[in-house]
């Protein structure tokens, strides 16, 4: 459920939240003010606005519902979507339903927007970007939020900008819009991605979700990784699996996993203390065990959708890993088959690449872990080494005679009070899991020769049957 804050976000109003349910509307032009006091009166919405200050007396709708408010026969059809300079900004009932809230976050952010279109999902959405504003910033800006099937062409009065996505999308485009700051603009991509990837893992830090009651984790985890994947199901034990392929195909077939679960539940009102990139709770368990593996895995999933890799990724979130790999053990072979080698990121600290449990049951041939070890030398990632570790949901994958790592997330005294997250730290693995899926093709020529010496034992075998 959107709070009231996202809804207007989402559909176009900038207003500001003063308290819960609470709203300065000083600084919002009075026709957007009177459309949002319409709307609210066809949600049977019971609202006090007196001074510039809307106080809303309903908990939110839902989304569905709130579209029907906002809609109208031939909205954003008066041809009068004309925002010329930063004082003369745009009258939202003017503005398609689905189109609004990125053409006002984009005016705000200084990308001054003439004509747009939602495509009424039948078409890509446009929006005509006019000229004299820095457009390789906004394509910047765009993909640093993970938008990757857009186009810009120049023309001569303005560029048009096309984003070929569903229109609930655009909505999404919209929020994640109203987080960025002017000033992050001259940063680049990286920069924008990476305080995305920090909104992303603060949000999953404060989701409820011990083991065996994943169901709000879950949930959350499926709206964010829904754009990104061609099927996605919950199996009957609560795990989450979903796959993907990108390009031709062609290629191996990774696993991506983490698990949904924590240890015990999060304190109901605690606060994450930041220290620069340390983070830790103020009362009870962080939770970054495994919110870490979560956000690195759902932050992969979208910048894949903009990589030159080729092949498949199947996603694993697990359930009641804490408990004794539950989840994973549940998982079907059916699943797993034809899957060439695991990612699991669910291991404390910074820099370890898992190989085995406790140095004696084996997760992988040494030679895929050395293959992670290249890639991070490569990154600039130096500090990444192959090491024994603790049981994971890892273990369960190489039982399936899958080639199976487990990464560092970046956390520390998981399980207690004095957990400790190094954010930095873990938005540094995202960097290395590109650098494996950018090197597919080495990777490919890994897993062949590790599999050469059973095939070779399969061969001699047969040879000598026959002889």
């Amino acid at each position: 459920m959107k709070t009231w804050n996202q809804l207007f976000i989402r559909h176009g109003w900038l207003v500001e939240e003063k308290a819960s349910n609470e709203f300065i509307c000083i600084h919002e032009r009075a026709e957007n003010v009177a459309f949002l006091l319409e709307c609210l009166n066809r949600a049977k919405v019971t609202y006090q606005y007196t001074n510039d200050l809307l106080i809303l007396e309903n908990q939110p709708v839902k989304e569905s519902l709130w579209l029907e408010a906002v809609h109208y026969n031939y909205r954003g059809r008066t041809g009068a979507y004309w925002c010329r300079s930063e004082k003369e900004d745009v009258i939202i009932r003017h503005l398609d339903v689905y189109i609004s809230g990125v053409v006002r976050q984009l005016n705000r952010l200084g990308f001054y927007t003439d004509m747009s279109c939602d495509g009424h999902g039948e078409s890509p959405a446009f929006i005509y970007i006019q000229k004299g504003v820095n457009i390789d910033q906004l394509e910047e800006l765009l993909r640093g939020l993970g938008v990757s099937k857009m186009r810009i062409r120049e023309h001569d009065r303005f560029h048009d900008l096309k984003l070929s996505l569903p229109r609930i999308e655009l909505l999404t485009i919209a929020e994640n819009l109203s987080f960025i700051k002017k000033e992050w603009l001259d940063k680049g991509a990286d920069f924008i991605q990476k305080q995305m990837f920090n909104r992303l893992l603060e949000e999953l830090l404060s989701i409820p979700g011990a083991s065996g009651d994943e169901g709000e984790v879950r949930e959350f985890v499926m709206k964010q990784l829904t754009p990104y994947v061609d099927h996605m199901t919950i199996d009957p034990n609560g795990n989450i699996l979903a796959e993907k392929i990108y390009r031709s195909g062609q290629g191996p077939v990774i696993l991506l996993n983490a698990h949904l679960d924590t240890v015990e539940e999060i304190v109901p009102g605690r606060l994450i203390k930041k220290d620069g990139s340390v983070w830790s709770s103020s009362e009870g368990i962080l939770g970054a065990d495994d919110r870490a593996g979560v956000a690195v895995l759902l932050h992969t999933a979208r910048q894949l959708a903009e990589s030159s890799f080729s092949g498949k990724v199947k996603y694993i979130f697990t359930v009641k890993e804490e408990v004794g790999l539950v989840g994973a053990r549940g998982v079907s072979d059916f699943f797993l088959w034809g899957t060439d080698a695991a990612i699991v990121v669910d291991r404390r600290g910074t820099g370890d690449i898992v190989t085995s449990c406790g140095g004696y049951i084996p997760f992988c041939d040494e030679r895929y872990g050395q293959f992670i070890e290249s890639v991070a030398n490569v990154e600039g990632l130096s500090d990444w080494k192959c090491t024994a570790g603790g049981s994971s949901d890892t273990r369960i994958w190489a039982e399936h005679s899958i080639q199976s790592v487990n990464l560092s997330a970046g956390y520390r005294n998981e399980h207690t009070d004095e957990e400790f997250l190094d954010v930095a730290a873990c938005y540094r693995v995202t960097k290395l899991i590109a650098g494996i899926f950018n090197r597919s093709r080495e990777l490919r020529k890994v897993l062949r020769d590790i599999r050469q010496p059973a095939r070779e034992r399969v061969r001699v075998r047969a040879v000598r049957k026959d002889a």
